[in-house]
C-alpha cells in the first residue's frame, strides 16, 4: 500500500473503481489530489483498482491535461529537481465531479 494516500481514501477510491463502468453516467468527485512542490503537475484521482493502479485528472503542467491512469507506487517512487516527493494536498475537498474539473483544465 502507498504512503500517498490514506487508508479511508484508499477505500473511496477503491469503491469508485468496483463502480466504474456500471453505468455511462458514473462521474465521481475527486477524491484526493497530489502535487509536485516544486512544479506544476498535479493529479485528482477518483478510481483505484486492486494493483494499485489509479484514473484521475492527470496534469503535469505543460498544457496538456488528461484523463488517465497511473500507478500510485510509480508516483511515490519519483524525485522532483530538489529531490522533493510527490505530496497529498491534506486540505482538499473537491467542490465538482471530475467532468468539471476536466472541463476547467482544458
Amino acid at each position: 500500500m502507498t504512503k500517498l494516500i490514506t487508508e479511508e481514501q484508499r477505500a473511496q477510491l477503491l469503491a469508485n473503481g468496483r463502480m466504474s463502468g456500471t453505468t455511462e453516467d458514473f462521474d465521481p468527485r475527486p477524491v484526493v489530489k497530489l502535487f509536485t512542490p516544486n512544479a506544476s503537475a498535479t493529479w485528482l484521482l477518483t478510481e483505484l483498482n486492486s494493483e494499485e493502479i489509479a484514473f484521475g485528472l492527470c496534469d503535469l503542467g505543460q498544457g496538456f491535461p488528461e484523463l488517465g491512469y497511473v500507478s500510485l507506487a510509480e508516483l511515490e517512487a519519483l524525485r522532483g529537481k530538489w529531490g522533493l516527493h510527490i505530496e497529498r494536498d491534506l486540505y482538499f475537498v473537491a467542490g465538482k465531479r471530475l467532468s468539471g474539473y476536466v472541463r476547467e483544465a482544458r
